[in-house]
């Protein structure tokens, strides 16, 4: 206690950083961010913008670039992302902002970048499903996972994916992000030895096109898969990186 106090008293240590060594999280205007989640679960706590105005967004992605050196931001609007960038520029000068569709990485000079010995394919059915599986990529990219992209190999032309399976059988654990019927996941599961994450996105139309048919049909599956919830990119990555992890634990 003491040692953080005098860190504290001669500048070396802030405040927040003080608080999340003792509470294990920093409570400020915007909410309560939990800076001990890496340690604990093994992947960082996401900040959810939907919902949220700009300023609290701003404000979370400060605090967690200030207690653990990254924020990982899903579901961000033009707005919230425009807002962000002016205000790290001021705050974080020296911190870097990835942007992949709605989803932000944003890291400061100094934050340490893990390396894990292990590789995460992430499929997508069609190029609407891009969004959810770059919310996927992204806590992968976090990580130091690395990442084997397949984009538009939907089943309505099987011969797309087929053309791709010899460089899916390459990946340690697939990802697949897949909406109307949900098929995709199902059919490249009955091709690979690997584990698949099956991710529903909710980009059909008419009865159940909200992501309910895709949901359905994967936990249906006559195939070995994993499904989460429907445009759940996060849970997804996350899913995927405890497995690279313990993969890389392995080998090491």
């Amino acid at each position: 206690m003491r040692e953080l106090l005098e860190a504290v008293a001669d500048g070396s240590l802030s405040p927040a950083e003080a608080e999340a060594e003792l509470n294990g999280y920093v409570t400020g205007e915007a909410g309560r961010f939990d800076a001990a989640r890496q340690q604990r679960r093994g992947i960082p706590e996401g900040i959810f913008a939907a919902g949220k105005t700009a300023p609290q967004v701003v404000a979370l992605t400060e605090t967690a670039l200030e207690t653990t050196g990254r924020a990982l931001i899903t579901r961000a609007d033009d707005t919230q992302i425009e807002a962000l960038e002016s205000s790290l520029l001021e705050s974080f000068p020296d911190a870097t902002l990835e942007r992949w569709s709605t989803t932000v990485l944003v890291r400061t000079a100094d934050a340490e970048q893990p390396t894990l010995d292990a590789t995460v394919g992430i499929v997508t059915a069609g190029t609407v499903d891009g969004p959810v599986a770059d919310e996927a990529a992204a806590v992968c990219r976090d990580a130091g996972v690395a990442i084997d992209r397949v984009d538009d190999v939907g089943v309505a032309a099987l011969d797309r994916l087929l053309d791709q399976l010899d460089r899916l059988r390459e990946a340690d654990v697939l990802l697949v992000a897949a909406g109307r019927e949900g098929a995709l996941p199902t059919v490249v599961a009955g091709l690979v030895d690997s584990p698949v994450i099956g991710v529903p996105v909710s980009s059909g139309y008419g009865h159940a096109g909200d992501g309910e048919a895709a949901l359905a049909g994967m936990l249906q599956s006559c195939t070995i898969l994993s499904v989460v919830n429907v445009d759940a990119g996060f849970v997804a990555g996350a899913q995927a990186t405890l497995i690279a992890r313990a993969l890389d634990d392995a080998r090491s």
